[in-house]
């Protein structure tokens, strides 16, 4: 087994599927509790991706925490492909969920000046939100290349 960091199994693992996690849920938690969030598609595609990168990253969290406690190899062959695909999936859905988030916001603060003529829509949470996916799918694509790197010996 090749030494990288952000192995399965590693305290390395363990930070990056925190880290997904973390940024994950809290875009979906400001997302969440932005009033008229619902009314645009891109950011409901935006909360239900980081809901899935969530529990994605929480569950492979536990997994790395369970297999430092107990001194455990979760890097199989069999359980790395498993990791390769379930990681390039939430990646890319969170890629492209966060780009078509802050496409939209940018279209309302910039193109169409929608923030200056409705106040009360909360604009920078949706900015907030967005940057927090954009932070987690950074997580996960390093996350993906590294599994990518592992199962490429095997």
């Amino acid at each position: 087994m090749v030494a990288m960091a952000g192995r399965p199994g590693s305290w390395g693992g363990l930070a990056l599927r925190a880290g997904q996690a973390l940024f994950a849920a809290a875009s979906v938690f400001i997302m969440f509790f932005s009033p008229g969030f619902a009314s645009y598609t891109a950011f409901c595609y935006l909360i239900a991706s980081m809901g899935l990168q969530t529990m994605w990253s929480f569950g492979l969290a536990c997994l790395d925490g369970y297999a430092i406690n107990n001194n455990k190899n979760i890097a199989t062959p069999i359980l790395l492909s498993f990791f390769v695909v379930g990681d390039w999936v939430t990646a890319i859905l969170s890629f492209a969920a966060a780009s078509s988030s802050a496409g939209v916001v940018i279209l309302f603060q910039k193109d169409v000046l929608f923030c200056r003529r409705y106040p009360q829509l909360p604009c920078g949470r949706f900015e907030i939100a967005t940057a927090f996916a954009f932070l987690s799918w950074a997580l996960s694509a390093t996350s993906a290349l590294i599994m990518f790197w592992l199962l490429a010996p095997f």
